[in-house]
């Protein structure tokens, strides 16, 4: 049985609200957004200091770091590190390292932990279990990985919640007070899982919405693109530069020690709108240089197949989870690449959770801004190739994603044979507003919000004979605007 709820909110998000009884309603960009695009060095402290005014000192750091690796479009940070006054500023800003703990590749029993030091360390993570502390490492931070480690974080205790520090080099890092690792229970049939895309440089510091993901408490957070980087083409350097700005910014902060996340890149991380492939003017060795620093600051099981692209499985509880990566290796009519969908088949024929969440950058409907970006304009015929392979062999419990078109929308995909698809698109943790959320002829529509800062969120209850899922799309204030379960029987192709 299928149930929906729609749920009062404030007034804001109740006149954002579009839902298939609705109104049409038209979103236009926020002038204080389109100002934050900007890159340069007055707009990154304003974004830095967006949520709250940031010590001198750490604004000095960013301000050394900017003018620093502006000037270097290879610039890495083991060069800016090499730097005396960098590293003065840095002691006198009370920093121990410069990024992390970032928490991720959750399994029954530990996680990776990733960390960016200060120079050339040892890394340590120390788990306290029952009163005693387990140590794990040590891992060295080079030159090689830009002065980054991850540290495996294994056989601990199933279902619990364990307290955590990080040793560089034997001493304490300065690190946030929430820090702590969440094992699953055995067998496991409750689990929630948070999703979104879209946060951009201003999101990562609004303490309001992430305080609301980590009081969910969610196994992971898949971010599905547009993640701190912002338009930075093939200048390296600022790259570094933006993800060294979003660890150094206290939400992110207490986010990313908590609630491990999971991450793909959509255009603006990338190389800039819209842009997939190896862009005009631009050349493969770019390409893999923005591959090469992406890797480096993220912490996730794997990256492609090694050799480019930004997709990845893994299973959690009763879910698979699989991320595609449209954008490294797309081509005119050819929205993956060959490898990545016989990869993709692959993983969905070894599936063994009845739940399977399918994520892509940008959407699989075509309605949004008449299909700007989506599969329907690049691939109508590889998306077909995916539904079809998915009903042929009857994969039950896939539930899409996507992002890239700011807001939040929600889906039905209907098939010939019946059956229709669902898709949740959640482009909200930026706050940004969008392209309009309704039209008159989105007859399949379920939900749809522009210019609110919300998050998206699975909750699976294996619990029954069929099995559920509850889609939730929460506002920043901890508001459900919208609901939908579904028994997997409903996401169940059927038989031919």
């Amino acid at each position: 049985m299928l149930r929906v709820k729609l749920f009062r909110v404030s007034p804001i998000a109740a006149a954002m609200l579009i839902c298939t009884i609705g109104l049409p309603a038209q979103s236009q960009e926020k002038p204080e957004h389109q100002r934050l695009s900007r890159g340069d060095l007055a707009t990154t402290l304003e974004i830095y200091n967006l949520w709250g005014q940031q010590p001198r000192e750490k604004q000095e750091v960013i301000r050394f770091a900017y003018e620093f690796l502006q000037q270097r479009p290879r610039g890495t940070v083991a060069d800016l590190v090499d730097q005396p006054e960098f590293q003065r500023l840095c002691r006198e800003a009370g920093l121990t390292h410069l990024g992390g703990p970032m928490l991720g590749c959750v399994s029954s029993d530990g996680v990776r932990v990733w960390v960016r030091t200060l120079g050339p360390a040892e890394v340590i993570v120390e788990v306290q279990v029952d009163g005693e502390p387990r140590r794990f490492g040590p891992v060295a931070s080079t030159r090689e990985t830009d002065f980054t480690a991850v540290v495996p974080v294994t056989r601990l205790p199933r279902g619990r919640v364990l307290p955590y520090r990080v040793l560089i080099n034997g001493k304490a890092a300065k690190i946030p007070e929430n820090a702590v690792i969440r094992t699953l229970p055995e067998g496991a049939k409750h689990l929630r899982i948070a999703f979104g895309s879209c946060m951009h440089r201003w999101g990562l510091g609004n303490p309001q919405l992430i305080a609301q993901i980590r009081r969910r408490q969610p196994a992971a957070l898949l971010l599905i693109g547009d993640t701190a980087a912002q338009d930075r083409d093939n200048h390296l350097g600022m790259h570094r530069l933006d993800y060294l700005v979003r660890d150094l910014t206290p939400a992110w902060q207490q986010l990313v020690a908590e609630i491990p996340v999971y991450v793909t890149w959509d255009d603006h991380d990338y190389f800039n709108n819209d842009k997939w492939g190896v862009p005009k003017g631009f050349s493969e060795a770019d390409r893999q240089g923005v591959w090469e620093v992406f890797r480096q600051c993220w912490n996730n099981p794997a990256y492609g197949l090694g050799r480019g692209g930004i997709f990845l499985s893994t299973r959690m509880g009763p879910c698979d989870i699989i991320m595609t990566d449209n954008r490294f290796f797309r081509e005119k009519g050819n929205f993956l690449g060959n490898e990545q969908m016989a990869w993709l088949k692959e993983q969905l024929l070894a599936a063994k959770g009845p739940f399977v969440i399918l994520s892509c950058g940008t959407m699989w409907s075509d309605y949004v801004s008449n299909g700007k970006d989506s599969w329907g304009v690049f691939d109508p015929e590889g998306r077909e190739e995916i539904f079809r392979f998915i009903e042929e062999n009857r994969i039950g419990g896939v539930l899409l994603i996507s992002g890239d078109r700011h807001g939040a929308r929600g889906f039905t995909i209907p098939r010939p044979n019946g059956f229709q698809f669902y898709e949740f698109e959640g482009a909200s943790l930026g706050g940004r507003s969008g392209p309009p959320v309704r039209q008159p002829n989105w007859t399949t529509q379920l939900y749809g919000i522009s210019g609110e800062y919300a998050f998206s969120e699975f909750e699976f209850d294996t619990s029954k004979p069929d099995p559920e899922v509850t889609f939730r799309l929460f506002s920043e204030t901890g508001d459900v605007i919208y609901e939908l379960t579904l028994p997997r029987s409903r996401l169940t192709p059927p038989a031919r």
